[in-house]
């Protein structure tokens, strides 16, 4: 998948250089290296393109770093978040980048991966956005991996620190380094656009790319409900993501200039006048009623600035639930496998550590 954790990695990389060049994987690769992808390699490429930190992509780059990959695309160094990669045959893949010292670090970011999102989905439990104290959300955090007899009841197998799952916590810090900070100029079309925008993917980036080009200074503004309006329109245990994960999922999207955090589901009088809105978009999916069975879009409707816009890619949110579902079991088994190499250098480290305190000891006595 492709979500704020990578965003971030990639806003940290842009901070140590000038020009960040990003290489993607092929589907052939990572089923070879970790198991299944959520997404094809091609909507990889379109999404990775859309974060705004992102200058330049390879495709296909290869699962290995090499210095003949770095040294082909003129790059200085290579960045990886501080979790550890491995290929199939649990080898670090960054091992020869390191050893000639053309590697650096970034943070992972707390409380998202791939992992955890795979595991919200195949759970759909409402605890990843409601009380942390819910029975429900600590079993989810304890963590899944393994199917029980019963074949449906994730249970507690994962230990170790990158596969784990923790807590996103949001902070105003986080929130000001994925803005961009610009005010709407004189001469630019102001285009407000609302909606969940849950496990940020491929169809809403085709979406908002279609509203930027709608104008030739666009300004767009993307309003994001809240987790209980969401819930109240969308159903089942959505949104997968919570109101802060979504806000840093849109705000990294190169085609948004703001977000509006817990926007009013309704695009009245009061949001059109503060924000200047010269023209609201939507697109082809559903507009669900208001809670009154009013349409939430008729202020516009009325003054005559709402545009329905057809991306031409009708991917959902529910359609990617649905490739997790169907996917079940290569996902389940991917996340063991990737646990049990990660546990293993975990393992192999400490072993190196107590050797290397050995060989003090033995050495200081002497």
């Amino acid at each position: 998948m492709v979500h704020y954790g990578h965003s971030n990695q990639l806003r940290q990389a842009k901070g140590m250089g000038d020009y960040l060049i990003v290489g993607v994987h092929t589907d052939a690769e990572i089923s070879k290296h970790k198991g299944p992808p959520v997404f094809t390699q091609e909507e990889r490429y379109k999404m990775v393109r859309a974060i705004k930190w992102v200058d330049e992509i390879v495709e296909g780059a290869p699962y290995v770093t090499t210095l003949e990959t770095l040294d082909k695309y003129n790059c200085d160094f290579c960045v990886h978040g501080d979790d550890i990669t491995l290929t199939v045959d649990g080898k670090d893949t960054y091992e020869e980048v390191k050893r000639e010292g053309r590697y650096r670090e970034c943070k992972r970011t707390q409380g998202v991966s791939t992992t955890d999102l795979v595991g919200r989905m195949l759970l759909m439990t409402k605890a990843h956005h409601s009380n942390m104290d819910n029975p429900d959300y600590q079993q989810h955090t304890d963590n899944f991996g393994k199917v029980s007899r019963m074949g449906y009841i994730l249970v507690k197998i994962c230990h170790s620190p990158w596969t784990g799952v923790s807590q996103f916590l949001q902070t105003s810090q986080k929130i000001i380094q994925f803005a961009s900070g610009t005010e709407p100029q004189p001469g630019d079309t102001i285009i407000y656009v609302a909606g969940a925008f849950d496990l940020f993917h491929i169809g809403h980036v085709d979406f908002l790319e279609m509203v930027y080009k709608q104008a030739e200074r666009p300004y767009v503004i993307v309003g994001l409900h809240f987790d209980q309006e969401v819930n109240r329109y969308k159903g089942k245990n959505y949104p997968i993501m919570n109101i802060h994960e979504r806000t840093l999922s849109v705000l990294a999207c190169r085609y948004v200039s703001e977000v509006v955090i817990g926007a009013p589901y309704a695009v009245g009088k009061d949001l059109l006048d503060h924000f200047k809105v010269d023209l609201v978009c939507h697109g082809k999916t559903e507009v669900f009623p208001d809670k009154d069975g009013s349409d939430p879009y008729a202020e516009p409707r009325k003054r005559g600035i709402f545009r329905t816009i057809d991306s031409g890619n009708n991917l959902t949110t529910d359609d990617i639930v649905q490739r997790i579902i169907e996917n079940r079991l290569q996902f389940e088994a991917r996340n063991q496998k990737k646990e049990a190499k990660e546990m293993a250098v975990i393992e192999a480290m400490k072993k190196r550590e107590q050797q290397d305190q050995s060989e003090a000891a033995a050495q200081a006595a002497h």
